[in-house]
């Protein structure tokens, strides 16, 4: 991974900035309906953050793995859950998930350290 933890999230940010001002209202619509789906509800936002993760390992999306893995760190996920909701995902999808478990751990490391960092 050649961009930084900082970049990723800039990238992102300005993409979907981009995306949500072009002009194309239903943009806009889908992203407010991807939002409300992982908020707090019956079922808590952690537990929705992990559940994107395993769709995102299973489809084989890093963008989307970077995504989940961030919003899982945010939410408290522990990386003791963070493993197991990992090899659900290896479960449901088979070797070839293996080179995105791979992006997965590098992200996780990243991500952790950079939590250490700002809470010191």
């Amino acid at each position: 991974m050649d961009k930084s933890i900082a970049e990723l999230k800039a990238y992102r940010a300005s993409m979907n900035e981009k995306i949500l001002n072009s002009g194309f209202k239903d943009y806009k619509k889908i992203f407010s309906i991807d939002h409300k789906a992982y908020l707090n509800g019956a079922v808590p936002a952690r537990y929705k953050e992990m559940m994107g993760l395993v769709g995102s390992m299973v489809l084989r999306c890093n963008d989307c793995i970077f995504y989940h893995l961030d919003r899982c760190i945010e939410e408290g996920v522990t990386e003791d859950e963070l493993k197991e909701t990992m090899h659900i995902a290896l479960v449901i999808g088979g070797s070839i998930v293996i080179p995105h478990l791979r992006f997965a751990f590098e992200m996780m490391e990243k991500l952790n350290e950079e939590k250490s960092k700002s809470i010191k």
